[in-house]
């Protein structure tokens, strides 16, 4: 079964006029680690409001997890391209945001705080924060806020990762530092990801799925499996085979630009 469905979706943001995204269809299985790429203003990131649920569909019907979206989910976390690391607190501070906010979490945070916050500084650890809980955003690179905020968005444990253009306003080490940050991590705890972005390197590196978008309204035009083994090292980058996928996909990207 999959994991998330959209059956014929269209979204117009306002009525009667022009349409966002126009008679999608995909399907993300559990597990699986999903990139969407396209020009800009295609319609990548109102996927991600559809299947949150902070957008309902003009027509059509998306699911997560067996059901109808009809509003905020608890078993998604989201991170975005600027970490939005509230300013006033510490890094341990931020990560834990969503055990006040998610249920059951919420309710249990007097009983168990001192069990959340371990579960924090754990998170923290295993991207490489550790000693950095009590540092302020400021404090932080930004890669390093990024990689907070990507804690942030998992230490609830939600089955499903979206990610807006994450690593897009890093420099080409960190982002690729952070690539492997993330493929370790959906290994280590197995979720479902779908991850939005530019770079055809990024998708074709991190995801067993890669779907190509139109211009506005954006239809889905190519779907391409990657097929590289894994665990994948930045050495197979280099490869022929890596090479082949992200030509394909470029093909594809300029085919929509010229159309």
């Amino acid at each position: 079964m999959s994991f998330v469905r959209f059956e014929d979706v269209s979204l117009a943001y306002s009525e009667g006029g022009n349409l966002a995204i126009q008679d999608i269809n995909l399907e993300v299985r559990e597990g699986e680690f999903v990139s969407v790429v396209g020009p800009s203003g295609c319609g990548k990131s109102t996927l991600m409001k559809l299947i949150s649920g902070l957008r309902p569909p003009s027509n059509g019907y998306v699911y997560v997890n067996g059901r109808q979206v009809g509003g905020p989910l608890n078993i998604i976390g989201m991170a975005f391209q600027a970490s939005n690391l509230l300013p006033w607190r510490t890094t341990l501070q931020n990560v834990m945001l969503p055990m006040e906010i998610v249920e059951p979490y919420r309710s249990q945070r007097k009983q168990k705080r001192a069990e959340f916050e371990e579960m924090a500084r754990a998170q923290l650890a295993r991207v490489g924060l550790a000693g950095y809980e009590d540092k302020f955003p400021w404090e932080l690179s930004g890669g390093m806020q990024q990689r907070a905020s990507i804690c942030r968005a998992l230490i609830h444990k939600p089955r499903l990762l979206m990610l807006d253009e994450p690593f897009g306003a890093l420099d080409a080490f960190t982002r690729e530092e952070l690539w492997c940050m993330l493929r370790d991590l959906w290994q280590q705890q197995p979720f479902t990801v779908i991850l939005v972005t530019h770079d055809l390197r990024e998708a074709v590196f991190l995801a067993d799925t890669v779907y190509v978008m139109s211009k506005r309204p954006g239809r889905i035009l190519v779907k391409r499996e990657i097929d590289l083994p894994r665990p994948r090292d930045l050495e197979i980058t280099y490869t022929d085979a890596f090479a082949s996928h992200v030509h394909v996909l470029r093909e594809a990207i300029g085919r929509v630009r010229e159309s």
